[in-house]
């Protein structure tokens, strides 16, 4: 099984190096594709001269993608991958790092259940000097566990399969390009869960409950851009997409989608709230602050995801020994 790691990348060199250096570092030799955006900080020339000092050596794992005009984050992703050759691809952003087995614990899991086509693991949050400040939530038992495909969406509807962001993700190349790649529509604004989606229509989801990944929060960060009310926007789009896709076994015990968007213009109006970014708060909360289920949604949100992962997913969860 080969791997090819595809790093992101626009004017963050001093981060770049990190990224990349995390993933020639690998346990296990894999290919690496920087798929640059058009930077202007110096990027092209120190990823060819690393290229050049590797080749020296008979390494010719790295290979450098530059974008012909700035192309936003969701095409430079469809560009690297369209260089890459790897059976699976593991996402990486320019301001995030691996841990030096992640590929190796993945392609284990990968090789015990052939027949998934995403993988997700745990991200370590850390700041800009590399302190910790938390962690992903594990999901489900055991080291390792994989979801039939048929639970998937289900899953991730009522956010007890959270796959998370690119750092914690790898997919089958082969699925990743029937779904027709990122879109753009959704640059840099949930463009990776939006792929996750897709991708999870051809094979199993596995889950491992190791920290192998590192996740830079600090405000840089692209999705710091957005405000509440877009993320909102997106947010439902996403959980539209996503409850067409439901297996039919589960459609007698789903929430009603209307519920689900209220839910989530409450979810979204705390944020605003907390972040004080009170503009359109107004039209963000009204009229959702009226509808019982709606806050019955949001005050259950964890008793609920927690009924539904002991009384089902326990269940249909198989365990991976690793």
């Amino acid at each position: 099984m080969k791997f090819s790691v595809v790093i992101t990348t626009y004017n963050r060199l001093n981060l770049l190096k990190r990224a990349i250096n995390s993933a020639l570092n690998q346990t296990i030799a894999s290919e690496v594709v920087v798929a640059d955006d058009c930077s202007s900080d110096g990027t092209q020339e120190y990823v060819n001269s690393l290229i050049k000092k590797l080749s020296q050596s008979g390494d010719s794992r790295l290979i450098y993608h530059r974008n012909e005009v700035n192309s936003g984050h969701s095409a430079t992703v469809n560009a690297g991958i369209g260089k890459a050759s790897g059976e699976w691809i593991k996402f990486l952003d320019d301001d995030d790092y691996l841990a030096v087995n992640c590929l190796e614990e993945m392609a284990r899991a990968i090789a015990l259940q052939p027949q998934a086509a995403i993988c997700s693991c745990v991200a370590i949050q850390v700041d800009e000097k590399e302190v910790e400040l938390s962690r992903t939530p594990q999901v489900g038992p055991g080291l390792a566990f994989y979801v039939p495909q048929a639970d998937i969406h289900y899953g991730m509807l009522l956010e007890l399969l959270p796959f998370g962001t690119p750092v914690q993700v790898a997919c089958r190349r082969d699925a990743f390009l029937q779904t027709g790649g990122w879109d753009s529509k959704f640059d840099a604004n949930c463009d990776d869960i939006d792929s996750w989606i897709h991708v999870a229509k051809f094979g199993d989801a596995i889950f491992l409950n190791q920290s192998l990944a590192y996740r830079t929060i600090w405000s840089g960060a692209y999705n710091h851009k957005f405000s509440p009310s877009r993320r909102l926007h997106t947010n439902i789009l996403i959980k539209e997409k996503i409850y067409a896709l439901v297996d039919e076994m589960h459609h007698s015990h789903i929430p009603n989608l209307e519920d689900i968007k209220n839910y989530l213009k409450l979810h979204w109006s705390i944020v605003a709230i907390k972040q004080k970014n009170f503009h359109n708060l107004f039209n963000i909360i009204f009229p959702s602050i009226f509808y019982w289920k709606a806050w019955r949604l949001l005050f259950k949100a964890v008793a609920l995801r927690r009924f539904h992962y002991q009384n089902n997913y326990i269940r249909k969860c198989v365990l991976i020994e690793l």
